[in-house]
């Protein structure tokens, strides 16, 4: 999750508040990839998640990487919960899962390169110490007493809170991972389009990644439980966002939206000020309950946009959000998938033109059908199986377009690493499939057979 963000200073305008997200606008030539990912780490003897701190830790892996590979402390009481270099970040999710937030790069050559230059630092570290990392969607068999709530104010509140808003806010916070891309946009007409794609488009995402099949040491019914999970969390910050389809749609009503969030927190001289379920409207008027007669700044907006959680979301560039966490070539077929999508204009206008008749019911519907049926789903006609082709045909030709060569010229495009999902698209399993043949097969039931088999 979004360490604390730098926005700027006083909001003085109402309109403030839609230009800096405008302020995200930028020219063709200036998109860049960002790839975010997420994964359980555990003790090798036990099988148990990793404490925050010990010989066998999370700050264990941190400080490896600190002092190997010269990454620089991010500290919050004095307590390390972070790492930066170079434009990238290493965080931690509130239950322990490290993450890679990365740098802003050109190509998925080099954001491919990023992640697998990062896997094998953590592996090599983690080799070390007794400890191993999985990517999977959901926690298969850790429970949420087991798992550590990390020593971050602002997951000390959103822990309390999600108790009383949803049903399973907790174990989103400590149980489920992601990958995720961010990407560009170049004017508020590009955002829009780019969004309606992006949210009609994500319940493919979720179909094509889903890898969560499991909760609590049992099959769960679901292809991606953690797709689930977000369904139940908190409906005021979640969803599908069925605005966006709606005629005008532009910055100022994702402001109107954002600001009907429930608050979180204020972030304040190295604190989290418990702001939650108080109103940003309010705040902007000077009557915030938590600091009263106090107003808003700019960078008190970059925060509150991080705590909406729609299936895509948008700050100074759109986050996609649908996908579980999941095996290694999958973390590079992510980006691309979308990069395909977006990135080109006529695959763009092409995948829009799929998606622009459905209404709310219908893409809601795919939503909660691939988080239970993955390629199997179908709704209103509509199989998930026969979609995902045509999206991922549609996302290999906006790669071809680009042609953005790699290793030194000898690969022309980007195209090769969408193979992971074609393999599922020809052979009609994802990997929850793969795992639950593998449970009823020749791991006769034994769930602890997945961290030796799937762990990076």
């Amino acid at each position: 999750m979004s360490i604390p963000q730098s926005g700027g200073g006083p909001i003085e305008r109402h309109e403030q508040l839609a230009e800096y997200l405008a302020s995200g606008c930028k020219p063709r030539d200036a998109w860049r990839i960002g790839t975010e990912h997420e994964k359980f780490g555990y003790c090798k003897d036990t099988l148990k998640p990793l404490p925050f701190e010990g010989e066998r830790s999370i700050v264990a892996v941190l400080q490896g990487l600190r002092d190997s590979y010269g990454w620089g402390e991010v500290l919050e009481g004095g307590k390390l919960i972070g790492l930066e270099k170079d434009g990238a970040n290493v965080s931690l999710e509130p239950g322990g899962a490290l993450e890679l937030s990365g740098a802003p790069l050109e190509t998925i050559h080099e954001t491919c390169d990023e992640v697998n230059t990062h896997l094998r630092e953590v592996k090599e570290i983690a080799d070390k110490i007794g400890v191993g990392f999985i990517g999977l969607g959901a926690a298969p068999i850790w429970k949420h007493d087991e798992m550590p709530l990390m020593p971050k104010g602002r997951y000390r509140l959103m822990n309390d809170y999600m108790t009383k808003v949803g049903t399973m806010g907790r174990d989103m916070m400590r149980r489920t991972t992601t990958v995720q891309v961010n990407i560009d946009f170049g004017s508020e007409a590009d955002m829009v389009q780019k969004l309606r794609v992006a949210l009609a488009l994500q319940p493919v995402a979720t179909a094509l990644f889903a890898n969560s099949p499991f909760f609590e040491g049992k099959p769960n019914g679901h292809k991606s439980w953690r797709s689930k999970i977000w369904r139940h969390l908190d409906d005021s910050r979640t969803g599908m966002l069925p605005f966006v389809f709606d005629e005008g749609f532009g910055f100022e009503a994702y402001v109107q939206y954002a600001l009907d969030v429930p608050m979180y927190f204020v972030y304040r001289d190295g604190e989290y000020v418990n702001a939650l379920g108080m109103s940003f409207r309010d705040f902007l008027q000077g009557k915030l309950p938590a600091l009263p007669g106090e107003t808003p700044t700019l960078s008190d907006w970059a925060d509150h946009l991080t705590t909406a959680f729609p299936e895509a979301r948008i700050k100074k560039y759109m986050e996609m959000r649908g996908a579980d966490g999941g095996p290694w070539r999958r973390l590079c077929a992510l980006p691309a998938f979308w990069v395909g999508l977006t990135y080109d204009q006529s695959a763009l206008d092409a995948a829009w033109d799929l998606v622009k008749g459905w209404d709310a019911e219908t893409r809601e519907g795919l939503r909660v059908a691939a988080s239970r049926d993955g390629l199997q789903a179908e709704v209103n006609g509509i199989k998930m199986h026969d979609l995902a082709r045509e999206v991922v045909k549609i996302s290999e030709s906006g790669l071809k377009a680009r042609a953005r060569p790699g290793a030194g010229g000898l690969v022309p495009d980007e195209t090769h690493f969408l193979n992971a999902l074609k393999d599922s698209l020809d052979s009609g399993k994802v990997p929850a499939d793969e795992l639950l043949e593998r449970y009823e097969g020749d791991w006769g039931g034994d769930l602890t057979r997945i961290y030796a088999d799937y762990s990076y």
